[in-house]
């Protein structure tokens, strides 16, 4: 936490939230996923922003604009669409969370303040709705980076299910919730997912999951 670039990072994280949550280790894999697929080719996505944490953090240690690729960053900027709340979401209090997020004011509630956090930087793309209908609406080709966070199953495998073909090999695919206690349901479809295409999640002390797509991915 004493290295500067890291520190800037955080800080502008924080500045984007309006808060320090203490996720100085949530960052720092974060930072270093990023940092890692910066040298690949291919864009970067972020599904689940809320007020943008992390993909400020990441873009303030990456210099965004001198690298030339673009950040698409989608979330309904309203808290969980209940349509796509699996029962086992339900079962896990999911909706009674998004409720007490929402009421709290940790979630966001529209989309102009966030904009405004990132107007700083060129090349980003902020997608405004529910996934999986937004999911189209990313232009990327080729993404080295992929970041889920929708506290919410059924929206995340659809978005891993969506972007597998696009990742490219060596691709970082970061889950802010697998291992986190009370998310049960996101990890059991990841590792479903997983299974499917003969890889391993790696499970993080930070409750976060990390998978990188191999060369010989299914």
């Amino acid at each position: 936490m004493d290295d500067p670039a890291f520190r800037n990072a955080y800080e502008r994280g924080v500045r984007a939230a309006g808060d320090d949550y203490r996720w100085h280790w949530r960052v720092h894999v974060g930072l270093w996923a990023a940092a890692s697929a910066a040298r690949l080719e291919g864009d970067f996505v972020e599904c689940g922003v809320n007020r943008g944490f992390l993909s400020s953090a990441i873009m303030d240690y990456l210099n965004w604009d001198s690298l030339g690729k673009h950040f698409y960053l989608l979330d309904t900027f309203r808290g969980l669409d209940e349509r796509f709340v699996s029962s086992a979401d339900r079962a896990s209090g999911a909706v009674e969370k998004n409720k007490k997020s929402l009421d709290s004011g940790f979630y966001v509630q529209g989309v102009e303040d966030v904009r405004a956090n990132f107007s700083q930087w060129k090349n980003v793309s902020l997608i405004e709705g529910s996934i999986p209908e937004t999911l189209s609406q990313v232009r990327a080709e080729k993404i080295a980076y992929l970041h889920l966070d929708m506290n919410c199953s059924a929206p995340e495998i659809a978005a891993i299910q969506f972007f597998w073909e696009p990742l490219v090999p060596g691709a970082f695919v970061l889950l802010d919730d697998y291992a986190y206690y009370g998310y049960l349901s996101q990890k059991i479809v990841m590792d479903q997912f997983a299974q499917e295409k003969g890889i391993k999640i790696l499970s993080l002390p930070t409750g976060q999951g990390l998978l990188v797509k191999p060369v010989d991915s299914r």
